[in-house]
């Protein structure tokens, strides 16, 4: 079981247990330090894990490659939706402790070159970085409901995140697997793979408008 754990920690690699559990230690404390508490604390765990998922965790076909309409084929990876939800996640992180969520981006961002593919982390890092941001400005500056802005910012991110991450997933399949290039970029998976994003925001965005009507929140809370 300890080794298990030791191999979970280093991503295979138990010999960096001690410099591992030190960074890990150190971002624990940076996170706390920022004034971030539980949600700040999924997010920095929830990008890195999403990141390694997409290099081992397979996707599951809903429309085999052949078809005349769809020949690459149509794929969903399990973690899609979870994927959508860290716009979200965000959202509520930078409720609980204002624009130092960018730093937290940065912070989880560095720990997917550990845990993921290289070109999967980098494409993570860049996509975060361009999505996040049109994410943050949309949430920090418009005057809409907390429930509209969870929504509008996530309908904005999610095509921008998934146009980067599926061109280095794409990328990163042919180097580390050999596959063919469109593997993963093309119309209908970068359909599907918005859809699946977007689906958690909806949600959410329906629970916080409940909240809202109900008096239970502020619709205009930052």
């Amino acid at each position: 079981m300890g080794f298990d754990l030791a191999s979970i920690l280093t991503n295979g690699h138990p010999g960096l247990l001690l410099p591992a559990l030190a960074a890990l230690g150190l971002t624990f404390a940076a996170i706390w330090h920022l004034q971030g508490r539980a949600w700040a604390l999924l997010y920095v765990v929830l990008i890195p894990f999403l990141n390694w998922s997409f290099g081992v965790i397979p996707e599951f076909p809903i429309v085999a490659p052949g078809d005349d309409v769809f020949r690459q084929g149509v794929s969903l990876h399990p973690m899609t939706m979870v994927t959508g939800m860290v716009f979200v996640i965000r959202d509520f992180v930078q409720r609980e402790m204002g624009h130092r969520v960018l730093i937290l981006m940065a912070i989880a961002v560095a720990w997917s070159f550990f845990y993921a593919w290289p070109v999967i982390a980098l494409a993570s890092g860049i996509a975060f970085a361009i999505s996040e941001g049109v994410d943050w400005l949309l949430f920090t500056f418009t005057k809409y409901r907390l429930s509209t802005r969870i929504l509008l910012s996530s309908a904005v991110a999610a095509p921008v995140d998934t146009t980067v991450f599926l061109y280095g997933a794409d990328l990163a399949k042919q180097m580390e697997l050999g596959m063919d290039p469109g593997n993963s970029l093309h119309v209908a998976n970068w359909i599907v793979f918005v859809i699946g994003k977007m689906v958690g925001a909806v949600i959410v965005s329906r629970i916080i408008r409940k909240r809202e009507d109900a008096g239970l929140i502020s619709p205009h809370e930052a």
